[in-house]
């Protein structure tokens, strides 16, 4: 016979197995999403989204208010990755050489203050190894201007040492000019041809001087917490100009990186980071994350705005995060969420 005492915790231990298995169905949150959330309690932004892709799915988070997860916003120096890719795309149908020199393409535009653009090649442009300043220095971001004003701005300053890894916007305005020059069309058209329609990204789009964001959006803000959803995008140009989605976003860098915009070789080239000394490929540039992983992809900041897009090399996951502002108070907040996303049991 059963003892009366064991009879009497039957019920009691089908009660705790019952919350147990209650418990365990709950699913989890995800370690980024938490980590996403923390950017509005210790990053101090309004609001923050993420949309990861796997091939399993997508996984869409947010913290705070005014985003939505279709809400169109600007995406800053993503806008390089673009720019590099159709400059690699014409490279491989031999319409330019990376070695060509940017005298070839642009004959006396570089000139001034030791800055010659008869010693600088495109491979130097992509790579950011010029050494030309970059014109966001006078123009802080917000003063619109033209291409030729921007360029002529960076020449009143000397160049920094050429061949070493120097980040300036500038470069990819010149990138931009050499677009038009080989091609005919801006580069804005070029994009739309080789990336943005044959890819379905319906989101994407470079405005030119049209400050009204597409619907959907919601606000953008500046770090002073000022207002700057109305902004003309010429304040970036080829350098930062585009308008986009994160769900855009995730799908380009998965084509990219999945072979399906460049051949083989020019993948490599553009994912080659000797020329930058492993800062930076050609519109690209990797993290080695702590468990050994390392991602690809770039960010882009531009007032009222910061964005983020990371993946794996062959692409087969991305991440895309973004604020409405363009400050994050605390910076370990974004490696932080690129190793809860990409790491395998990151705490």
């Amino acid at each position: 016979m059963t003892p009366l005492r064991t009879l009497l915790a039957l019920p009691v231990s089908c009660a705790l197995l019952a919350v147990a298995a209650t418990a365990s169905s709950a699913p989890a949150t995800p370690a980024s999403d938490t980590v996403l959330a923390q950017l509005v309690t210790r990053g101090g932004v309004p609001a923050a989204a993420l949309l990861a892709r796997e091939e399993t799915g997508t996984r869409y988070a947010h913290a705070g208010t005014g985003i939505a997860r279709d809400d169109h916003f600007r995406a800053g120096s993503i806008t390089k990755t673009f720019i590099a890719t159709v400059v690699l795309q014409l490279a491989a149908e031999h319409r330019l050489s990376l070695s060509d020199t940017v005298e070839q393409h642009l004959p006396g535009l570089v000139r001034g203050a030791g800055n010659d653009g008869r010693a600088l090649t495109l491979r130097a442009l992509l790579t950011h190894t010029s050494g030309l300043a970059d014109f966001t220095q006078d123009t802080r971001g917000v003063v619109p201007v033209t291409p030729l004003q921007a360029v002529r701005l960076a020449l009143t300053h000397p160049p920094a040492d050429r061949g070493r890894f120097s980040y300036s916007s500038t470069n990819y305005v010149l990138l931009g000019m050499v677009i038009r020059q080989v091609t005919g069309d801006s580069y804005a058209t070029e994009a739309e041809r080789r990336i943005i329609a044959p890819l379905g990204l319906t989101g994407t789009s470079f405005p030119g001087s049209r400050a009204d964001l597409p619907s959907p959006h919601g606000r953008a803000y500046a770090a002073d917490g000022t207002d700057v959803t109305s902004l003309d995008p010429r304040v970036a140009g080829a350098a930062g100009e585009l308008v986009t989605t994160l769900a855009d976003l995730d799908r380009f860098y998965a084509a990219l990186l999945g072979g399906r915009l460049l051949p083989p070789r020019w993948l490599r080239e553009m994912r080659d980071t000797r020329a930058a000394h492993g800062a930076y490929g050609m519109g690209l540039f990797p993290v080695k994350l702590p468990c050994g992983v390392t991602v690809w992809g770039h960010n882009g900041r531009i007032s009222g705005s910061y964005v983020r897009t990371a993946a794996t090399v062959d692409g087969r996951r991305v991440l895309t995060y973004r604020v409405n502002t363009d400050a994050i108070a605390d910076p370990d907040l974004e490696p932080r969420l690129l190793a809860a996303e990409f790491c395998p049991r990151h705490p």
